[in-house]
């Protein structure tokens, strides 16, 4: 996962999209993690997990 300061985040907008669309980017503000910027496809996925949880979809009994 890379790390972008927040200033990088905002200066390189475009570079903080291209990586995310790759891979989860952790957005640090005065060196603590803030946020975490995902692709709409892995959050997309990230949704149907936690909905097929809450369904009891793949459980077995």
């Amino acid at each position: 996962m890379r790390t972008f300061s927040a200033k990088d985040a905002k200066y390189g907008f475009g570079m903080l999209i291209d990586t995310a669309r790759a891979e989860p980017v952790t957005v640090e503000k005065h060196g603590r993690p803030v946020v975490v910027v995902i692709s709409v496809e892995e959050y997309a996925r990230l949704l149907a997990v936690e909905l097929s949880q809450k369904t009891g979809a793949g459980k077995t009994t």
